[in-house]
């Protein structure tokens, strides 16, 4: 039976991890997501969880911690932010390419510099590619059901891979929201006990972890891990399933919103898609065919589906929280503008570079993007496909 609750989004998450009762934390405090290690410590404190915390130097040395609880066999986690998922960077590549079903929770934050402590996707978008699945929450309940379903996705046998769970750093992660939570009992069972297949303290399989790959073998590793994430996309969808049937909450790849006619779109991650909602609710009551999507999984990344779910529109606006420094777009918008292109009739696409460093995003600018979408699809000129918008210009 659930319960109601008001939590923060680091609250939530640290609550699904006393749920979960992992064997190993890798803890070091970086803002916004002190508070999860902070929460989580006080339950070791209590005798809440058995989890062994390991409290070290450096968010290097706690996905270290992290890497070798999981060889051990261990269920482990951690929780960081911007220039600490940085800091991970190397660690990141070898506990997904050691297939380690590591669960870490990000507070997406501005990476620096200049210094910024406030949010937007530039840390989780940087590891984009390392070979983490990478699933996106808009709100608190989301991010506590999200984190809930980690494991069993990391875990899945023909998966095995290392899971980043995020949410808008301050926006999510400090504010409090109205919260349904499963009991202790519920999430023990949904996420079940760790049977590792592989680990260093069996004492029947001496094993090595992460010996040098010689250029015989190192490739194929790698498209092994490839297919891993291919097999994700199951993965993910299977425990979406057994969460709807425990709770009532469907989740998918993403969230479309009133697109069933919508002949404008918007393409967008995390919080920004609450403000995007109401935008879509006015124009909706206006009598205007307007619609979003709203990506929940970004790794592996939905091209199918989303291509599917936006082929019957005119125009669509891809909203990034992170500059790509390609010069032609941000990460959501290379990957969506790939999405499309295999479509007989394609939307006209643009980019829209938003909300950098913490920069507000009104229900007005969305508005006003959609009346940029319907002049494109009025005329059929896209004007620049690469633009920032809230950015103050010089005299």
């Amino acid at each position: 039976m659930a319960h109601l609750d008001r939590l923060s989004g680091n609250e939530a998450v640290a609550v699904a991890m006393r749920q979960i009762d992992p064997d190993v934390m890798g803890a070091f405090p970086i803002t916004p997501s002190t508070e999860i290690p902070q929460y989580f410590a006080q339950y070791v404190a209590d005798g809440l969880v058995n989890t062994e915390l390991v409290t070290v130097e450096s968010e290097h040395s706690s996905m270290s911690v992290c890497m070798g609880a999981a060889a051990a066999g261990g269920r482990a986690i951690s929780a960081t932010s911007s220039a600490g998922l940085a800091l991970m960077y190397e660690t990141l590549y070898v506990a997904a390419s050691c297939r380690m079903p590591i669960v870490l929770a990000v507070s997406t934050r501005a990476l620096s510099g200049p210094i910024n402590i406030n949010n937007d996707h530039s840390d989780a978008m940087g590891a984009r590619d390392s070979g983490w699945i990478q699933i996106y929450a808009e709100n608190n309940q989301e991010v506590y059901d999200n984190y809930v379903q980690a494991f069993p996705i990391a875990e899945t046998e023909n998966v095995r891979l290392p899971v980043m769970i995020c949410q808008d750093g301050f926006i999510t992660s400090h504010a409090v929201e109205n919260i349904e939570l499963l009991e202790d009992a519920e999430v023990k069972s949904f996420v079940g006990t760790y049977e590792p297949k592989h680990y260093l303290l069996n004492p029947d399989e001496p094993l090595a972890v992460g010996p040098y790959d010689v250029t015989h073998y190192y490739m194929e590793h790698k498209r092994q891990q490839a297919e891993a994430m291919r097999n994700a996309r199951a993965a993910i969808l299977a425990q979406a399933e057994r969460f709807e049937a425990l709770t009532g909450r469907k989740y998918g790849f993403f969230e479309a919103y009133k697109m069933d006619d919508a002949e404008l779109a918007l393409v967008l991650m995390g919080s920004t898609a609450g403000t995007a909602k109401a935008a879509v609710d006015m124009l909706r009551a206006e009598g205007r065919k307007v619609g979003l999507v709203k990506i929940r999984v970004f790794r592996p990344f939905p091209m199918e589906e989303l291509a599917e779910a936006l082929k019957n529109c005119r125009a669509v606006a891809v909203m990034d929280k992170s500059e790509g420094f390609s010069a032609c777009g941000g990460p959501l918008f290379a990957e969506t503008r790939s999405a499309l292109y295999d479509l007989e009739t394609r939307p006209k696409a643009i980019n829209i570079v938003y909300g950098l460093g913490g920069r507000d995003v009104a229900v007005d600018d969305v508005r006003a993007l959609y009346d940029r979408l319907a002049d494109i699809a009025a005329t059929g000129e896209t004007g620049p496909v690469y633009s920032h918008i809230g950015v103050r210009e010089e005299a």
